[in-house]
């Protein structure tokens, strides 16, 4: 049982990558790996961190001392429900969770956010990735949408990531078979995290016109192109895309074996005694 106001590595690990994740606040200097979603605040004052009241965060440090103590207690004065990571960082790892690699995480800007670019209009890869990128890497990374011919000129400009460009100078892009999704999976340190692993199939499918590498492959191309059909404005339609890449993952991550038919759900009928 984890001591007052802390959450285990176990629970913590089931809200990973979920709709209402709490903030997750990494306190460790200059981490090589983090927990995926992990925010890392640029000032020590955890006030100024700008977390409001009835929001929830979890403060993990290196080992679950006083740093993260520390901070979880002043923003649960300003009205935060924060938790610190039991153990912290060493009891995550310990227990052999996911873990992000943080090795080519672009820069950060002023406002403390990853900036990435891409071809406007986005059918699959360009939803993907930032579905990945915003539940996995960085939560509040900067979405930029633009013609193809300017993607390299905006990214120069704005020192912003271009990803899912077909440019030899682009890390982010397809390579041989697999899509922009499977390279940051990848690149990211996450290829181990088997139902990222099975959406990651999901994707490519739909992103390379091979729907016989996942069943699902053809339906998420269907709503994929619906969605591009009834959005004309690039992030409304990335906004309701992430529900359906979140529905996809929690599909791959707990419910691939519930089946579903006519009388899967119907109450079951007693004998009637003789």
């Amino acid at each position: 049982m984890p001591a007052p106001n802390a959450i285990t590595p176990e629970k913590l690990a089931r809200l990973v990558a979920s709709v209402g994740a709490p903030h997750i606040i990494d306190l460790r200097d200059t981490p090589e790996k983090a927990i995926p979603g992990s925010l890392f605040p640029d000032h020590s004052d955890p006030i100024r961190w700008g977390y409001g009241a009835r929001s929830a965060a979890v403060i993990i440090d290196a080992d679950g001392g006083g740093a993260a103590a520390s901070a979880a207690a002043i923003l649960r004065s300003e009205g935060v429900a924060a938790e610190v990571l039991e153990g912290g960082f060493a009891a995550w790892t310990a227990s052999a969770l996911p873990t992000v690699s943080l090795d080519h995480l672009p820069p950060r800007h002023e406002d403390g956010r990853t900036w990435w670019v891409t071809r406007a209009r986005p059918k699959v890869d360009r939803i993907a990735c930032p579905w990945l990128i915003r539940r996995f890497v960085d939560p509040e990374a900067r979405f930029l949408f633009v013609a193809p011919g300017e993607v390299l000129t905006v990214a120069t400009q704005q020192r912003a990531e271009p990803f899912d460009v077909a440019d030899e100078g682009v890390f982010w892009s397809h390579r041989d078979e697999r899509c922009t999704f499977d390279v940051m999976v990848e690149a990211f340190g996450l290829e181990t995290h088997k139902p990222l692993v099975r959406l990651a199939a999901i994707v490519r499918g739909a992103d390379t016109d091979r729907l016989d590498l996942a069943p699902e492959a053809a339906g998420l191309l269907a709503i994929s192109l619906g969605l591009s059909r009834i959005y004309n404005d690039d992030h409304a339609q990335l906004e309701a895309g992430m529900a359906v890449y979140d529905a996809l993952y929690r599909w791959c991550r707990d419910a691939q074996g519930e089946k579903h038919n006519w009388s899967s759900h119907q109450p079951a009928r007693g004998k009637v005694p003789a």
